[in-house]
């Protein structure tokens, strides 16, 4: 055998190996074909010997066991509450209502009071029945899944106990004496709704190897805000587990199921501005989160979690959860001390901190003073201009000095030519050591400014406070401000949009302007002065959707930086400046020598050797 064919049979050995794994199935299919499996083997012992033959000829066909788990639960366990009427009762306070669903058991939607849809209607988190809530476990060999057995409403209560309490109560009944309640208890003034478990003398009917509930979590996000583009861009699944103070989230991007191994404290449905999150008060054993989206559906995603309860066969048991439904605000989330606030992307690394330390608490010291929230940016912006303010001046000095070089470069340039870069540069360096100018001065303090620039890229369309604030001709500050709807056009949709946003056009023009301007003080000519005019146009497409808050506070930054730049040039004298650098040009030149280069001089003369000099 030559080489060739050992490697030929080594690759077919790895392809039908990497074949196998990848066509193998996952261990939640595993799981759901032997259940079924283990249903219709269940089925096939209580029906009659035909039926059983008929099940055990079709056992393959997914159609007929899901028929046979039906067939279960209308005999088996719970066999009473396989039907009934599905009725709706509600739990509210001053900020959210619940509607509760006898069917279930479960939370049928949420409304947050108060708030409104970007098209005027109340703002309703979830609704239907295509959502989905309920525990799965195994009782006397059956399959049973809460979600399709019809609950007992046992009322409401009310407990007086600091702020008023209301209690409801949803029970699943296996007989009188036995069964599991769903207890929804909700306070005054808060976003946080309790939720227990409780299961009351069921360890005798459910299964001995079962040692956990598997909580299954479905919900369909409905379009809150005006772009549903922009808002599945916010839209995904949270988690945080419980020994690790970091929050992780899935790819808003992607459609996928993550395996979560690690015990988990909340999990949250996170979609714009708002969130629906349920928290453990001790900890889920492990979850399986995934989420997709369907771009010709009417809801913004599909999310879903599979989350496992600890179950110990006691004869009374409770797990306790709470539900968050509420805006994605972030000092009402941080109030809760569980590390909600980290729904709130406000950016990466060092942005991150700027936006939680700095902008922030300005941002809301300035809300205190019940401004309009164009003006609050227009003062945020200012203020930081302020800040700025000294690294502007250094660019501007630097950029003017570079200027008063550019024809002495141009003669060097002509001299040497564009045939020896490496010659040339070191002949500009020498002109810049000679005239005491440093050829990065001009950028290395707009490189400081840029993370605070690019904290307010997170900042403004994260906001809530913006959500639904009009300003001047913008309803809305937390989305686009249309002047002109003009409709769905090939290619142009997909670049820049269907519509025009007037911010958007002002920061471009200013940008543009801008640019003009600072190409001008700086001499820039070739491919950077006309990269400096294509970023503009670039980022007209980018923004055109996106926050007019953050469109807005860009035309601001612009629009007072050249008031900057005017009262730089005022008072800047550039005749004396062009004085200073000529007389750095004829003091002598003392050649200085790092600490570094120093010590190992001392070194070689310390063993005897001699610095080497140059030759001149």
């Amino acid at each position: 055998m030559d080489r060739n064919s050992l490697t030929g049979l080594l690759l077919i050995g790895a392809i039908v190996i990497g074949f196998s794994f990848w066509m193998s199935p996952s261990q939640n299919e595993i799981k759901e074909l032997q259940r079924k499996q283990d249903s219709v083997a269940t089925v096939k012992k209580q029906l009659p010997d035909t039926t059983a033959g008929a099940l055990t000829t079709a056992n393959s066909n997914e159609a007929i066991a899901d028929d046979a788990l039906d067939t279960v639960a209308n005999t088996g366990p719970f066999a009473g509450a396989s039907t009934g009427e599905n009725q709706f009762f509600t739990i509210e306070n001053q900020l959210i209502k619940a509607t509760l669903s006898t069917r279930g058991g479960r939370i049928y939607s949420v409304e947050i009071k108060g708030q409104k849809t970007w098209d005027g209607k109340p703002l309703v988190l979830f609704n239907g029945d295509k959502n989905e809530f309920g525990i799965n476990f195994f009782a006397e060999n059956k399959s049973i899944s809460t979600n399709d057995l019809y609950f007992t409403p046992m009322g409401e209560s009310f407990v007086v106990d600091g702020p008023l309490t209301k209690s409801f109560t949803m029970r699943l009944k296996y007989d009188e004496f036995q069964y599991i309640d769903y207890v929804y208890t909700l306070s005054e003034q808060t976003h946080l709704l309790d939720f227990d478990i409780k299961t009351t003398g069921l360890q005798g009917v459910i299964n001995k190897n079962v040692s956990y509930f598997d909580l299954q979590w479905k919900s369909n996000l409905l379009q809150l805000e005006k772009d549903v583009k922009i808002e599945r861009q916010y839209s995904t699944v949270y988690y945080k587990y419980t020994q690790d103070a970091e929050v992780d989230y899935m790819n808003p991007a992607k459609d996928e199921e993550e395996k979560l191994t690690t015990a988990l404290q909340w999990v949250a449905f996170k979609q714009h501005f708002f969130s629906s999150v349920l928290i453990a008060k001790d900890k889920f054993d492990d979850g399986t989160i995934n989420k997709a989206t369907d771009l010709s559906a009417p809801q913004v995603t599909t999310t879903g979690a599979h989350l496992t309860i600890p179950y110990n066969h006691n004869t009374n048991e409770s797990f306790g959860m709470q539900f968050y439904f509420g805006p994605n605000h972030f000092q009402t989330l941080k109030a809760y001390n569980l590390d909600l606030e980290r729904l709130v992307n406000l950016g990466w690394g060092p942005l991150k901190w700027i936006n939680r330390w700095a902008v922030i608490p300005v941002f809301n010291f300035l809300d205190d003073f019940n401004l309009n929230y164009g003006i609050i940016i227009l003062i945020l912006t200012i203020l930081l201009k302020i800040l700025l303010f000294p690294l502007t001046y250094s660019s501007y000095l630097s950029t003017s000095k570079m200027r008063i070089l550019k024809p002495e470069m141009d003669e060097i340039k002509e001299k040497i030519g564009e045939s020896d870069p490496g010659k040339l540069q070191q002949e500009y360096m020498k002109l810049y050591k000679k005239a005491g100018v440093n050829p990065l001065g001009g950028c290395l303090p707009l490189l400081l400014q840029m993370p605070i620039l690019f904290a307010f890229f997170f900042f403004f369309p994260t906001s809530f406070e913006l959500r639904q604030q009009a300003f001047l001709w913008a309803p809305d500050l937390s989305t686009y401000d249309s002047i002109w709807d003009f409709g769905k056009l090939p290619i142009i949709d997909t670049i820049y949009g269907d519509h025009v946003s007037l911010f958007c056009l002002l920061m471009t023009a200013s940008t543009l302007l801008y640019t003009s301007l600072n190409n001008q003080i700086s001499g820039a000519t070739g491919q950077m002065k006309w990269m400096g005019y294509l970023m503009p146009i670039v980022f007209l497409g980018v923004l055109n959707s996106n926050s007019s808050g953050l469109t807005y506070y860009y035309f601001c930054a612009n629009m007072i930086t050249f008031a900057q730049q005017w009262l730089i040039r005022r008072t800047v004298n550039e005749a004396a400046l062009h004085k200073q650098i000529q007389d750095n040009k004829k003091k002598p030149q003392v050649e200085k020598k790092s600490s570094f280069q120093q010590k190992l001089e001392d070194m070689a003369k310390a063993r005897g050797y001699k610095a080497p000099t140059k030759k001149k």
